[in-house]
Parts: structure tokens; C-alpha cells; sequence
């Protein structure tokens, strides 16, 4: 035995001797089939024994089975004898341990002898055993061995049904027999019959007759875990056929009709059976239970699952949820997937029961790496949320709420694409009122989510375009990659526009509008308002340019039939915001975009859904534009009007570009009503005009204009009248294309004419556009017609408070203003057309006050800028009949509320003010001067408005004409007594001012009191040169004129000159004036001393202090260096100098003589470079310079000039008198203006002819530069600068302040 042994028990030393050595194979280890066959049949063999030796024999077959067999296929009785051997040792066996051995030894080598014969020899035999069987029990193992070969065998099964179909009745014995080890052999070789579809069909009858009953019995009662595992095998094949399900299920068929439960009762049934499984603690039973009664329901859920679901199975398939195994979640998941399609599902309340179980297992299992697990999850939350019934709410609490909102958001964030997919279409049914009202509303999740999913998309990278035709297999990649995508993006603009329809809801819902729990004070963003101004923000930033980006490459129209639909749904998310989502898709090409895929995909009947979709889009945009634009009171019967229009023709509007010319070039037969073609013609004249109106511009403009001239050729020849509507549209695409197409001729124009006189307003068809105005313009058929209309129309819609605006700006500036596009075309239009100017004045008189206002605005604004244009003749006589025309409409109580009669008045000056030569004055002129004349003694001094532009206009008539023109001027002011009542109030407004105890005055105020006093002035001047004839005198107090000077008070400098003028005027004719009467009231010295000094008395009614003082304030204003200001403080001490030298010499000598003045001159030319050559400096160095007093002998010297000049070696030195000579000689002399020549040439003069000893070389420079400048003064050609100007809105003569 130990020799045997080391052998391996395979060749046994007593046996082998008589073997035939054919039967020895040298294997590792050595074999001899002879020495195992004739051991295990060697009935004094030990049992032991036998079982190892037929264990190795196993082992060596697994390892080496083609030697063996082979072996034994050399003899057909040796084989059928091993058989049998192994058949008695199954007979002989007597526990399960000694089965298992021999048919796993029996089972394999028929299997690899893969001959029929033995198969037959081994069923032969099993039956055989089966039929000899004294107890069941002894049947077990043919039960085995027959299940493992059917097993190991393909088609044994339907050969055990057809050869040897007694064995039925051994297998319904064998479920009969009261162990479930028989009962389990006998269902697992049932399974195996079942599985084939032959041996199915066959047994059909035997089950549903024999089988069924006894086998659920077999299932409800089994208590062993293998009888539940087989029974479970035998039941998942059964499910696989429609007919055993419905066998099987017959009891719960019924319970489908009816929600009796008394139906349901009773122990056999499969749900209750299935429950009880369920609800084993052995995961694969309850894993083998989910999975048959998936099986179930996969036939017909409609027609099961009731049976199921009023077993209550839902609550404990929730209840699993809570595992960790994934294959039970699947199984889960699956089950409750088919439950989702009956009603009763949901009806039943399990979804409210189960959805805590679901987000919590979603959760759970999106940490997990399994995709199809959270693919199949995600789609049962998907289902569950959109077969929900409304009425029934899911989500109990908030809490649920958020966390299955935050599951979602994880589940969009993963990286796998398919999951992501589910996830995106979860959130797309769970954006429902009901599922989200739970108050408050949690907006704010809501913004995270849905922004969450939109970026996840934008992340999303399309593949490369492959273009080599021989990648056959990288181009369908690149197709299933876009396809994949394209699905993504068609759930996720799916999920978009359910966001937008939640938010339309919401709007109705008041509970909905904003969380009622937050306190009064406190913002917050969780309302309804924040969400959806987040929804046009994010559709704007993300969900547009995913879409377009895509379909760029790719156009699908289920995609963008959500897509629009979505943007259609956005116009009612934010009402406040509807015409300005409006103007910025049509600005962006979506009109262009709708029109394109209307014409490509949905010809004939193609796509209803999206046809629809773009229509209703086009529908909402151009209704909405249409009413931004609108306001006029009837717009409403036009919206209506326009809406049915658009609704019948837009889902036939089906055209492309090229097509859509052609239809508009189209003419209806005249010989049958062809309405449609009309219509469908003024629908798409709409659309072209949003999409023009808002730059998009799809469209060629020459061929649209060509295309829009044949339609008006069509609308002639029929006679047509299209509406209001659908005409103002034709005019502004002809307005806008009128650049890019030939003038239109008299054929088009006949009919556009006809189409405007049959309407009954113009402002119908009006469209307040820059382009428009220029085309009614452009032609004059239009022009003289319509011209005023449009004018007044345009007019009425222009805003001008920019305008004026602007206008105030650019006075204080020297630039023009940046007027508004719009105005500066009309500005353009009246520079190359006169003839509307001539409208504008007739829009003062017969239109409203608002809009004469802006006409008058414009008009002033022309003139401002267009200086080279000459339109005075053409205005003045129109300005006299509308200043008539106002004057006669507007009382004295009234004239101050008119805000147009101030515009006109500052038009008339600016007009004016354009002729810069002097000229002679006509009839028209004297009537204008009349009239203003006659408004100014209308006006109270209060009136800045009307009396500032009246007095720039009564100054400039005296100043700008000739001498006997002036002379009539001058008679017309003096006769008009309430003007000059009128000017000695505003000119006793200067006394007044400033008020410490009042307001300051405005610079209004202050330009008044400059024209003031400057007009007076000008008329004291005047009435002395002429001697006209006063009709009422202008009475001043002396002291409060010298005073306004003296005490200045930071008075402007234009006003300080102002009064100045008027100072030198009353000084120059000594204070004896026709027109002027002067007040000089009593001083406080002069009532203590009665008679006056020798002094005072030359100088009356000046006192010497005051002359002193004045030329103290004179000195003081020259330091201020202000050009205007200098010169005529200069002309002004020139004549108190003149008037001092008459009246006392003494006190001339004194002014003249103080060392101040050299300290002012040298102060004044510390200006630089060649500071002197300046008039004013001359000038004050001519007057220091003159004749007087020399400096050694201190002796007067009467000079051969008209007065006394005074000379003082401490104002202006010899040798400072050279230096000035020398630097004089070095200018530039023919560059200097003609101003400052002449004060330079006055000033040589005077050095020429005074009293004092000089140089030679002195004389010859001085002669030398006077033949200089009066050789320049002979060459230069002779140019008029403008004398007139207007300085902060006052009138200013330069030659007045310069004389």
C-alpha cells in the first residue's frame, strides 16, 4: 500500500500485474485506468478508499482529460462499465458528501467523451434508478446527477423532454416528498428544463395544469436557503414567458381591476410570497426577490403592478434603499422604475413615503465609483418626479427639499457624461411649482442649480472637425460625441425653460413672490424677483452662447425648438424688462435666427412644434417692439390688428432670403382675391423692420429697396391700401436703404404719396427716425405736402433737455458741443436745404408751444455752428411777422410765462449778430426795432428772459450800421418813454446788489445790468453826437455810480466795464447830459462845511476824495490783467485825466505825479517777453508820458496837443524810454494786431513831440519805427475782425470799448 501510495493511488501494485499496460499513462502522476476502475468497483475496498481514489482520478481528469479520454475511447465496454461503477456508488451512497463525488466525477467524464451514446446510457440508467427507487428520498441523487448534466450539456434538457417524459412524474413526486433537499434537487432540474425554450413550450401545459399550484405552495412554505435559492432559479426562467406570468399572476390580474384588497388574500400568491423574501435578512434572497418581480412588470407594469403595489412591496423596495449593496440598489431601482408607470403608484402616497429613501440612497451612492448605479438611480428620481401627480405634493418639508436639490447639483458636477445626462434631465422635472412650493421658496438653491447646470454644459468641449474623407471610423466617433452632446444640451435648455415656466407660475402665487419669514428690514435674495432677473441674466452669459456656439455645428430642431420656446417663455419672467429683452435678442439676430430655421426645417408640414415655436417667438417680439414704439392713443386697435395678422401668416412664413424677396416682389392675380399673398407680404415687412430698426440687417439694403419699389409698383397697380402699420414699416426700410439704392422715380412715389393722403394722420405711419426725416425731405413731392407734418412730428418725439443742455455747456467752453446724432443730421439737412428753414418758421406760428420751442432751439443751435451759412435776409422777415404774431396773441400779464418769445428775440440777435459789416438799416429792420423797443417797456426789470436778448439786439442796432441809419436808431430808443423808464430801474438794480441780507444775483441778473448800463452809455453818447430829442431823462445819484466803481465788491469784471463805459460817457460831456439827470446827494462833510472848497468846486460834482479814489480803483483793476477790462480802465483814466486837466490842473499834476505809477507800469510789464507791445500798456505809458513838468526846472510846458501834458522822470526814465525804443525795434512789427499799431504808433508820436531834450539816436528809432508802421498800415489789406461779439450773453461792441 505505500508503494500505492507514492503513486498516487492511481496504479495499485496488487491490481496492476494483470493489467494490459495500454492501460498505464506515465502522468504526473502515473495512472492506470484499470487498476480505478477495478478499485471502485472492489466491493472489499474501503469507502475511504474509494473516495480518494476517485478524488484523485477527478483531479488528473481536470488536468489532463484528453490522454484520459482518449484512453478510454478504445474500448466502448470499458466506458459503459466505468459508468455503471459510478452508478452504483451514487446507489450505494448515503449521505450528500458521497454524491457530490461520483456525479461530479459521472457529469464530467460524459461530458468530455462528448458522445451521444453515453448520454443515452447515463439517462437510460437515471431512469431507470428513478423508476426502482424503493423511497424518494433514494431519487436524490438521479435529481443531481440529472440537473448537472442538463447543466453541463446544452440540450439535454429538451431531450429529457421529449425521450423521457415520465420523468415529470418523478418531479412532481419529488415536490411532493417532505424534504426540501429533494424538493431543491427536483426545482433546480425543473429550472434547467425551463430555460430551454423547446422544453418551455412542451412543459406549458404540465405547468399551468400540474405544476403551478404546487410549486408556489413549494415557494410560500420552503424554509431552507438552498429551497429559496432554486426556487427562485426555477421561478426568474418561468418570468421569462408572458404565459407563465400570466398563470403565476392570475390572482393578482384580478386585483389590477379592483382596489379590493380582499382580493389580494391568501397564501400562494407571488407578492405576498415575494414580500416575504423581501423582507429576509439575506441579501441574496432579497436581491433574487426584486429581480422576479422586475421580471413581472417588465411584461406589462400597467397590468401587474397593482397586485404589487397593494401588497404595500413599494414601502419595503424604499426601505432597501437604505443598504450598502450596490447590486440590491439596482435591483431597487429597477423594480421601482416599472412601478412609476402605474397610477396607483402615486396615488397611493408610496412616492411621498419613499422620495427620503431615494435622495438619501442618490446621495449615498454618487460617492460610489458604479456609473450604471447612478445612471438607474437618477432615472428613477427623474421618473418619480415627473409622473408625480400635481395634486399630490412630494417634497412633506423644506429640508427634503434643498437636500434634493443638493444631490442634483453633485450629480451634474460629475465628470461622467452619461450620469451627468440623467442628472440634467432630474432637474428638468423637478423645476415644478408643486414640487418647489413648499413656502419659501428656495430661489436661491434654485440659481445655484440651474447655474451649475448651464456651466456644466458650457464646459462640455465639442471634438475637433475631422475633414480627411479616409477616417471613416474617427468621423462616426466624432458624430456619436456630437449627438451625445447635443442630447446633454437638449436637456439641459429642457431643465432651462422649465426654470422660466416655474417662474411665470410663481407670479400668480403670492406666497411664492418672497419668503414671508424675513424680517421687514432685511434684504433678501431668496424672492421671485432676484430669480428672475437670474434667468435673463444667465440666459444672456450662458444658455444663448452654449446653443449658438453648438449649433454652429450641428442644428437639431428638437434643440432648438426648446430653445426658442425657452427665450418666448423669458419675455413674461420680468415684465418690467420686456421691450428691453426684446430690443436686445432683435439686436442680436435672433429675428434672422427664427426666420433660418423656419426655412429649413420646417417646409410643408415638417416640425409643426418648431414652426410654432418661431412663430410665437416673432409673434411676442414683434408685438413687443411694436409697442415700445408706440404712443399714440389708437395704438391699441393697431396692436390688435397687427396681432392677427401675424398669427395667420407667420406658421406659413416659410421662406429664405432670396425667397423672401421674391415674395415681396410678387403681384396677386388681379382676377382672383389672393389675400394671402398680401398678408403674408405685411408680415414679413414687419419682421425686416424690427430686425432694421435694431441693426440686423440680413438683408441686403439694395435689394430690399429694389424689392420694396416693386411691392409699392404692386400696391399702385391694385390699388391697394396697406395699413398704417405695415406702410410706416415700408418707409423706414425705404428710409434706411434710400443710401444704398438709386433715387426712386415718379411711379413709386405716386404711390406712396396716394397710400400718406388716404391716412388719415400722418403720425400713423410715423417713425421718429433721423433717416426717415432726411427721406420725406429728400423729395420734394414729399417735402411741400408733407414736410411741416413730419417737422412737427419730429418735434414732438425729439427730447431736447440734452440738447440745451449741451448748449449752456459749450458757452462756457470753446468747443462745440457733442450734440445727439439725431440733431446733428437735422442741423445737416437745414445747411443743404434752405427751403426748411422756411417750413421751421411756419412750425413757430401754427404749432404748439413745445414745439415752437424746440424749432426755435434748433435755429439758435444752426446759427451758432454753421457761421458760413447765409440765411439773414431769408429770416429777418419772417422773424418780424412771428414777432407780430406773438405780440398781438400774448398780453402784458403774459409775456412772462411765454417761453418761446425769449428764444425768438436770442434767435433775432444771433441773426443779427451774423452780419459783421456795417450796413444800412431798412424798413424791416426799424419795424423789428420798433417792436422791441415797445416789449422791453412792456417788461418788468425781473423779466431776464425776454429784456436780455431785446437789449443785445436794441445795442447791437446802434452799434452795427451806418451813420444815418444810426441816427434813426437813436430817435426810435429816445422816443420810447417806457424803455427808458425800464432801463433807470435795471440800472438802479446795480445799487442793490450785493444785498447782504438777499440772495446774490444769477448770471442771468448780471448780463442784464451789463446790457444796462452799456445800452445807456451808448445812448448818452449818441444823443450828444446827434443832439437828438429826449423824451424822458434817466435820473443816477452821482455818488452810487462812482461808488459801484470804488466799492466793487467782487463784481464781474464784465459789469465793472460796463459801468466804466458809462463813467466815461458822463465824464467825457462833464456831466451835462439832455438825456441824463444827475442826483448828487449831500455828503456828511459837505453838510458840516456850507460852502465848498476850491478844490471840489473846479471838480464838481466830482469831490477830490472821490477822484482820488476812483483812480485807486482804476490802478487796482489794471493788476487784474483782464484784456477787456484794461482797455477800457486805460480809455477811462485817459478822460478823467482830460477832465481833471480842464477843471484843476493842480490836482491833475498830483494824480499824474505819484511814484504808483511806476510801481503799476512796472508791474504790468512783468509779463514777459515784450510784455509792453500790448494797447493798453502803450496807452498807459502814452498818458504818463505826455508834455508836463520837467523833472529839473519843475516848470509847466504848454505842448502844441489840445491840453496840458505832464511829464515826471519818476514815472518813466531816459534810459528806460531807450530801452523800450531798442526792444520796440527788434518786434516783429507787421505781425502785430492792428490795435496795439496804433497805440504803439500813438505813443511814438507823443515821445516825438514832446517838450524834452533827446538823444539823436532816440529820434532816428522813433522815425525810423513810424515810417515802419505807416508803411504797414499802407501795404496790409484791409481786414474788418468781427466788432460784435457776445460775452456770457451780452452784446459787446469792441470798437465802443476800445473808442
Amino acid at each position: 500500500m505505500e508503494a500505492a501510495a507514492e503513486a498516487g493511488l492511481l496504479v495499485c501494485e496488487r491490481l496492476h500485474a494483470r493489467h494490459d499496460p495500454r492501460w498505464l499513462l506515465l502522468l504526473p502522476p502515473p495512472l492506470c485506468l484499470a487498476c480505478v476502475i477495478e478499485t471502485l468497483g472492489d466491493s472489499s475496498a474501503s469507502l475511504v478508499r474509494k473516495k480518494h481514489v476517485l478524488s484523485c482520478f477527478r483531479d488528473v481528469l481536470a488536468w489532463h482529460a484528453v490522454p484520459v479520454i482518449q484512453l478510454l475511447a478504445q474500448d466502448e465496454r470499458v466506458c459503459v462499465h466505468f459508468i455503471g461503477t459510478l452508478f452504483g456508488m451514487l446507489h450505494t451512497a448515503e449521505d450528500s458528501s458521497a454524491l457530490d463525488l461520483p456525479t461530479e466525477v459521472l457529469v464530467r467524464l460524459v461530458v468530455e467523451l462528448k458522445l451521444e451514446q453515453y448520454v443515452h446510457c447515463v439517462l437510460d440508467e437515471s431512469q431507470k434508478e428513478l423508476s426502482k427507487a424503493a423511497t424518494m428520498r433514494g431519487s436524490l441523487s438521479m435529481f443531481n446527477l440529472l440537473g448537472k448534466l442538463a447543466d453541463a450539456i446544452p440540450g439535454l434538457a429538451d431531450i429529457l423532454v421529449i425521450e423521457h417524459g415520465n420523468l415529470m412524474e418523478h418531479l412532481l413526486a419529488g415536490l411532493m416528498y417532505p424534504n426540501e433537499g429533494v424538493k431543491a434537487a427536483v426545482c433546480y432540474l425543473y429550472g434547467k428544463l425551463y430555460s430551454s425554450p423547446i422544453s418551455s413550450e412542451r412543459l406549458s401545459v404540465h405547468f399551468t395544469e400540474r405544476l403551478c399550484d404546487l410549486f408556489l405552495a413549494t415557494l410560500g412554505n420552503a424554509q431552507t436557503k438552498e429551497l429559496q435559492v432554486n426556487c427562485m432559479g426555477l421561478l426568474k426562467e418561468l418570468l421569462n414567458s408572458d404565459h407563465f406570468v400570466s398563470v403565476i399572476m392570475s390572482n393578482s390580474r384580478r386585483g389590477a381591476d379592483s382596489e379590493n384588497t380582499e382580493l389580494l388574500e391568501g397564501e400562494n400568491l407571488l407578492p405576498l410570497v415575494l414580500k416575504k423574501l423581501l423582507l429576509s435578512r439575506d441579501e441574496m434572497l432579497q436581491v433574487a426577490s426584486v429581480q422576479c418581480m422586475t421580471a413581472v412588470l417588465v411584461h406589462s407594469p400597467i397590468k401587474y403592478a397593482p397586485a404589487f403595489i397593494h401588497a404595500d412591496i413599494p414601502e419595503f423596495l424604499f426601505e432597501c434603499l437604505f443598504c450598502t449593496s450596490e447590486i440590491l440598489l439596482w435591483s431597487v431601482y429597477c423594480c421601482l422604475l416599472l412601478l412609476t408607470e402605474e397610477r396607483l403608484f402615486f396615488s397611493k402616497c408610496h412616492t411621498v413615503y419613499g422620495i427620503e429613501s431615494v435622495v438619501r440612497s442618490l446621495k449615498g451612492i454618487l460617492q460610489l465609483n458604479n456609473v450604471e448605479l447612478h445612471k438607474q438611480g437618477l432615472l428613477l428620481f427623474t421618473e418619480i418626479l415627473k409622473r408625480q401627480p400635481v395634486e399630490i405634493k412630494l417634497f412633506s418639508n423644506l429640508a427634503m427639499c434643498k437636500d434634493a436639490i443638493g444631490v442634483l447639483v453633485e450629480a451634474v458636477k460629475c465628470p461622467v457624461l452619461e450620469v451627468a445626462a440623467e442628472a440634467v434631465k432630474a432637474v428638468a422635472a423637478i423645476l415644478r411649482k408643486d414640487h418647489l412650493s413648499c413656502p419659501p421658496v428656495q430661489y436661491v438653491e434654485l440659481q445655484k442649480l440651474i447655474e451649475t447646470m448651464l456651466k456644466r454644459c458650457a464646459d462640455l468641449s465639442l471634438p475637433p472637425i475631422i475633414r480627411r474623407p479616409a477616417s471613416h471610423l474617427g468621423h462616426s466617433t466624432q458624430n456619436k460625441a456630437v449627438l451625445r452632446q447635443g442630447q446633454f444640451l437638449l436637456s439641459t435648455v429642457e431643465g432651462f425653460r422649465n426654470a422660466c415656466r416655474l417662474a411665470v407660475e410663481c407670479q400668480s402665487d403670492p406666497l411664492a413672490q418672497e419668503n414671508v419669514f424675513t424680517a421687514p428690514s432685511s434684504e433678501s435674495e431668496n424672492t421671485l424677483s432676484s430669480f428672475s432677473e437670474f434667468l435673463l441674466r444667465i440666459c444672456d452669459s450662458l444658455c444663448i452662447p452654449i446653443v449658438l456656439k453648438h449649433s454652429e455645428r450641428t442644428s437639431s430642431p428638437a434643440l432648438m425648438e426648446v430653445f426658442i420656446s425657452s427665450l418666448n417663455t423669458l419675455f413674461t419672467v420680468v415684465p418690467s424688462m420686456h421691450e428691453k429683452f426684446s430690443r436686445k435678442l432683435a439686436s442680436s439676430s435672433f429675428i434672422r435666427l427664427a426666420l433660418e430655421l423656419k426655412a429649413k426645417f420646417c417646409t410643408g408640414q415638417s416640425n409643426p412644434a418648431l414652426n410654432q415655436a418661431c412663430s410665437s417667438f416673432l409673434y411676442t417680439m414683434c408685438l413687443s417692439l411694436h409697442s415700445a414704439a408706440e404712443k399714440m392713443e389708437d395704438s391699441s386697435q393697431q396692436e390688435q390688428e397687427m396681432s392677427e395678422l401675424l398669427q395667420r401668416s407667420l406658421p406659413q412664413l416659410n421662406c429664405s432670403v432670396p425667397e423672401s424677396l421674391t415674395l415681396l416682389s410678387e403681384t396677386p392675380d388681379p382676377f382672383c382675391s389672393d389675400e394671402a399673398l398680401r398678408s403674408h407680404q405685411y408680415c414679413l415687412l414687419l419682421l425686416l423692420y424690427c430686425a432694421y430698426a435694431l441693426e440686423d440687417r440680413f438683408v441686403p439694403e439694395a435689394e430690399l429697396f429694389s424689392a420694396i419699389r416693386n411691392f409699392l409698383l404692386s400696391v399702385q397697380d391694385q390699388g391697394d391700401c396697406p395699413p398704417p402699420y405695415v406702410f410706416r414699416a415700408v418707409l423706414y426700410l425705404l428710409a434706411v436703404c434710400q443710401d444704398k439704392g438709386e433715387a426712386l422715380d415718379s411711379s413709386p412715389l405716386c404711390a406712396i404719396r396716394r397710400v400718406l393722403e388716404n391716412t388719415s394722420d400722418l403720425s400713423l405711419v410715423y417713425i421718429h427716425h433721423p433717416l426717415l426725416l432726411k427721406f420725406f425731405l429728400r423729395y420734394s413731392e414729399f417735402m411741400g405736402r408733407f414736410g411741416r407734418r413730419i417737422l412737427q412730428l419730429w418735434f414732438s418725439w425729439e427730447d431736447y433737455s440734452q440738447i440745451e443742455t449741451e448748449d449752456a455747456v459749450s458757452g462756457l467752453s470753446s468747443g462745440l458741443p457733442d450734440y445727439p446724432n439725431s440733431f446733428t443730421t437735422l442741423l445737416h439737412i437745414l445747411k443743404g436745404n434752405s427751403s426748411v428753414l422756411l417750413i421751421l418758421l411756419d412750425l413757430i406760428c401754427l404749432s404748439t408751444t413745445e414745439v415752437a420751442h424746440k424749432v426755435l432751439v434748433t435755429l439758435s443751435m444752426f446759427l451758432k455752428i454753421n457761421e458760413d451759412v447765409v440765411v439773414c435776409d431769408l429770416l429777418r422777415s419772417q422773424f418780424l411777422q412771428i414777432l407780430q404774431k406773438l405780440l398781438v396773441e400774448s398780453s402784458s400779464t403774459t409775456l412772462q410765462a411765454s417761453k418761446n418769445l425769449p428764444l425768438l428775440l436770442r434767435l433775432l440777435f444771433l441773426v443779427q449778430l451774423r452780419n459783421e459789416a456795417e450796413r444800412e438799416l431798412d424798413s424791416t429792420d426799424f419795424k423789428l426795432l420798433h417792436h422791441v423797443s415797445n416789449l422791453c417797456g412792456k417788461c418788468r426789470p425781473g423779466d431776464v428772459e425776454l429784456l436780455q436778448p431785446s437789449l443785445n439786439f436794441l445795442y447791437w442796432s446802434l452799434h452795427q450800421t451806418t451813420t444815418c441809419s444810426q441816427q434813426r436808431v437813436v430817435a426810435v430808443l429816445l422816443s420810447s418813454v417806457p424803455l427808458l423808464e425800464l432801463l433807470q430801474k435795471v440800472l438802479e438794480l446795480t445799487w442793490m446788489w450785493p444785498c447782504r441780507s438777499g440772495p446774490a444775483l444769477s448770471s442771468s441778473e448780471e448780463a442784464l445790468l451789463c446790457s444796462a448800463w452799456l445800452l445807456t452809455a451808448s445812448l448818452l453818447v449818441h444823443q450828444h453826437h446827434y443832439n437828438s430829442e429826449v423824451h424822458q431823462t434817466i435820473s443816477l445819484d452821482v455818488e452810487k455810480v462812482l461808488n459801484a466803481v470804488i466799492f466793487r465788491r467782487k463784481k464781474p469784471a464784465l459789469l465793472l466795464v460796463s459801468i466804466l463805459q458809462f463813467l466815461r460817457a458822463i465824464l467825457r460831456q462833464n456831466f451835462s447830459s439832455s438825456l441824463l439827470v444827475l442826483v448828487v446827494q449831500p455828503t456828511a462833510q459837505s453838510r458840516m462845511e456850507p460852502s465848498l472848497s476850491e478844490d471840489d468846486a473846479s471838480l464838481y460834482p466830482l469831490a477830490t476824495w472821490q477822484v482820488l479814489s476812483l483812480v485807486v480803483s482804476l490802478q487796482n483793476l489794471l493788476v487784474q490783467k483782464d484784456l477787456l477790462l484794461s482797455q477800457t480802465v486805460v480809455a477811462c483814466l485817459e478822460v478823467l485825466m482830460e477832465y481833471l486837466h480842464k477843471r484843476n490842473q493842480g490836482i491833475a499834476l498830483h494824480v499824474v505825479s505819484q511814484p504808483w505809477n511806476r510801481f503799476l507800469l512796472f508791474t504790468l510789464l512783468d509779463g514777459g517777453e515784450n510784455s509792453f507791445l500790448r494797447p493798453e500798456i502803450l496807452r498807459l505809458m502814452t498818458l504818463v508820458s505826455r508834455g508836463g513838468i520837467d523833472s529839473s526846472a519843475n516848470r509847466l510846458c504848454i505842448s502844441t496837443m489840445q491840453f496840458v501834458r505832464y511829464r515826471s522822470s519818476n514815472i518813466i526814465s531816459q534810459s528806460e524810454i531807450s530801452q523800450i525804443l531798442q526792444e520796440t525795434a527788434k518786434a516783429k512789427l507787421a505781425e502785430l494786431p492792428g490795435a496795439t499799431s496804433h497805440a504803439l504808433r500813438l505813443f511814438l508820436l507823443q515821445l516825438q513831440s514832446g517838450s524834452c531834450e533827446r538823444e539823436p539816436a532816440q529820434e532816428g528809432t522813433i522815425q525810423t519805427l513810424l515810417e515802419s508802421l505807416q508803411a504797414r498800415t499802407r501795404t496790409r489789406t484791409h481786414l474788418s475782425p468781427q466788432d460784435m461779439v457776445c460775452l456770457g450773453g451780452v452784446a459787446v461792441s469792441l470798437s465802443h470799448i476800445a473808442d
